[in-house]
């Protein structure tokens, strides 16, 4: 829990002013924006939780699904590419009786879907907004996609290679993958895992763009809905591979830029980026190790 501080730490170290500036701001922002800001980010783990049921045939108990959600997002900002959430969430299925295949699986099917899910809502935005949204500044050049598509393709060949030679991975991750194509079959014959699946993964990167475009409304950004969601969600596919704890540096400066491409001033962008760190990261993080902490104690994880 103490590598998110220590970044925190030195971000607000080596850029003081910024941090001074966006404090003082809020401070003096409007109140009832800002409250609804703290709701949307109450509604994301709501949305991740569904997302998580989605992925399971099986029934999982709703409070302790949200309680082990809510503390799976403290532990998410402390290892990149959501390891700790995943980490939780596999103990937690675990522990609810879940087989080591179907969990994996669940976990995979969970990672999928949620990127594909934002990429949709994104061309909706495109196709929907195309007069209001202004993203000549925003679209990759061939080089960003170039490194895009490298990337993604070292990181299938390496997963191949581990798969193809070191056997002790082999049978548990063709296990998982045996599991997972049934499960994908069995849960999309059944409409409300359907719902809980795609519609919480649709749903969660709204919400997300939702807590900076009310943080924005409380300092006044000239930008609409429809902008600060758009930027959120290109800025986010853009630079959300990147292996960084909780996403905290690259998606933030991303969404700086793509706010200010569209025609936000720069302290009010960043002050919005600050903002909706500390309503979802800085603020639950004390709580959400708390109840980590009260769960494993009780045996749920």
């Amino acid at each position: 829990m103490i590598l998110p501080l220590l970044l925190v730490a030195l971000w607000a170290v080596l850029d003081w002013r910024t941090v001074r500036d966006g404090i003082v701001r809020l401070a003096s922002s409007d109140p009832r924006w800002l409250l609804l800001a703290l709701v949307f980010t109450c509604l994301g783990w709501l949305t991740a939780a569904c997302v998580r049921q989605g992925a399971l045939p099986e029934r999982l108990p709703t409070g302790l699904l949200i309680a082990s959600q809510f503390a799976a997002g403290a532990a998410n900002h402390v290892l990149p590419a959501s390891i700790g959430a995943h980490a939780v969430t596999l103990r937690f299925l675990l522990g609810r009786g879940i087989p080591l295949a179907r969990a994996t699986a669940s976990l995979a099917l969970y990672s999928v879907v949620r990127p594909i899910a934002k990429t949709l809502v994104l061309l909706v935005f495109l196709v929907a907004c195309p007069g209001v949204l202004v993203a000549g500044d925003l679209v990759p050049d061939e080089g960003t996609l170039f490194l895009v598509a490298a990337g993604a393709t070292l990181g299938l060949g390496l997963t191949a290679l581990l798969v193809a030679t070191v056997r002790p991975l082999r049978r548990p991750l063709l296990d998982a993958l045996r599991c997972a194509l049934t499960d994908v079959r069995l849960l999309h014959t059944r409409p409300s895992r359907v719902l809980a699946l795609w519609g919480g993964a649709a749903a969660a990167p709204v919400l997300q763009a939702s807590v900076i475009f009310a943080v924005g409304a409380a300092l006044g950004s000239p930008l609409s809905w429809a902008q600060v969601t758009f930027a959120f969600l290109a800025a986010s596919t853009a630079v959300g591979a990147v292996p960084a704890p909780g996403g905290i540096g690259p998606i933030d400066a991303a969404v700086v830029v793509a706010m200010v491409a569209l025609g936000a001033p720069v302290e009010v962008s960043a002050t919005a980026v600050i903002g909706y760190r500390v309503l979802t990261v800085w603020l639950p993080l004390l709580p959400g190790a708390l109840v980590l902490s009260a769960l494993v104690q009780r045996k749920v994880l």
